[in-house]
């Protein structure tokens, strides 16, 4: 079967839309500014990531087993997208499952003890919750890791590596996860995290 050159320019355009726009929004997911945001704001971050992944999956579908320029270009698209969109993705399904306790924990630093307006005493901290800024730290790094062994481990047709992943990152976390709501948002970023970098291996069946 011949390659479609109109699905295949279709299919380039979506994936490098993608993997710039997850590129872009990598930084932001370093912050807590989209978790911390309107309440909407997760359901659109997961959204605008969700809708051009899909897309190119069917567009994949539809369109010849791509080669040669075109299958290395939409490969290192959806690797890129995969270890950097993972970040802004898993933060937004956080923002969607904790969306009172987000805004509650705007500016919120795990560190900083605050004093009691009525007793001039320092107060005590307020407790943690999933969307807090001041936890598990780092969690952008370490998922733009998790995500590229995660991706090469499908790409080795060895899955079984993802549970070498997982328990590598869990050990790293031990001890932080016993700060109150540290191990409920450990479990959904984790899982969000791997759900992407999966959701990108499966687009990149569809090229192969």
């Amino acid at each position: 079967m011949s390659t479609d050159p109109v699905l295949v320019a279709v299919l380039l355009v979506l994936l490098t839309a993608l993997a710039v726009g997850c590129s872009v929004l990598l930084p932001f997911s370093l912050r807590p500014g989209i978790v911390t945001g309107p309440p909407w704001l997760g359901a659109v971050v997961v959204s605008a990531l969700l809708v051009p992944l899909v897309a190119a999956g069917l567009v994949g579908l539809a369109a010849a087993p791509l080669d040669g320029v075109a299958l290395v270009a939409a490969v290192a698209a959806l690797l890129l997208a995969a270890a950097t969109g993972g970040s802004p993705f898993a933060t937004g399904v956080l923002r969607l499952a904790d969306p009172a306790a987000a805004r509650a924990a705007e500016g919120m630093d795990l560190q900083t003890v605050s004093l009691d307006v009525t007793t001039s005493r320092p107060a005590r901290p307020p407790l943690a919750t999933l969307s807090a800024p001041g936890l598990l730290r780092g969690g952008a790094t370490l998922g733009v890791l998790e995500r590229v062994a995660t991706f090469g481990t499908l790409a080795a047709a060895s899955p079984e590596g993802i549970a070498v992943v997982l328990a590598v990152k869990g050990l790293g976390r031990f001890g932080e996860l016993k700060v109150p709501a540290a191990p409920e948002r450990f479990m959904i970023g984790t899982f969000a995290s791997v759900l992407w970098a999966c959701g990108c291996w499966a687009v990149t069946l569809t090229v192969l």
